[in-house]
């Protein structure tokens, strides 16, 4: 089974992140540039309320053999400090039914390989 993991990120955690991955032999990653807010509601400095934050999402989709490492990795790379802060981030985890790779067709999923 495949699995596709979503992290948000800082965007200055990014780059740690995205080399941690590498180095820990993930090196596909599909990185956007991404603004929301968390249960803080944004962030206030002053008299103004910034609404939604820069942030970055990270999607890899990998083996479910390779869930929990993905995670740890991110999250010791993403989290501020040792013991985190607000704005950190959050890592979503969804199964994958079935991916293709353009190039050749093959077909990857629950079920063995194919050529489409």
């Amino acid at each position: 089974m495949l699995n596709m993991i979503r992290a948000i990120v800082r965007p200055e955690k990014a780059d740690d992140v995205l080399a941690a991955l590498m180095d820990a032999g993930y090196p596909a990653v599909t990185k956007f540039s991404v603004a929301g807010r968390g249960k803080q509601r944004g962030i206030k400095i002053g008299e103004v309320t910034y609404d939604e934050i820069p942030k970055v999402m990270l999607m890899i989709v990998g083996q479910e053999k390779d869930r929990d490492f993905v995670i740890k990795t991110i999250m010791e790379t993403a989290r501020s400090g040792d013991k985190g802060a607000f704005g950190d981030g959050k890592i979503f985890v969804a199964p994958v039914e079935e991916m293709y790779t353009i190039s050749s067709g093959v077909r990857e999923g629950a079920e063995p390989a194919e050529v489409a």
